[in-house]
């Protein structure tokens, strides 16, 4: 399937909205998880933010490349 480098932009675009969506509702989960019994799932939470913020940057940089 042959995608045209707009198209592309547009996609990649809407996919980094909702990468960046979904991280920060994935950090909103800690305060409700915190008071010690859940210290391990606080620390994978953060390691899936800091993952989704990269592909965030990831995505804007495909973006900003298909200008």
């Amino acid at each position: 399937m042959a995608v045209d480098a707009g198209s592309a932009k547009s996609e990649l675009s809407v996919a980094s909205d909702h990468v960046e969506r979904y991280r920060e509702r994935v950090v909103g989960l800690v305060p409700s998880l915190s008071g010690g019994r859940h210290d391990d799932a606080i620390a994978a939470i953060y390691e899936a933010e800091r993952a989704l913020r990269t592909a965030t940057r990831a995505l804007d940089r495909a973006v900003k490349l298909l200008r």
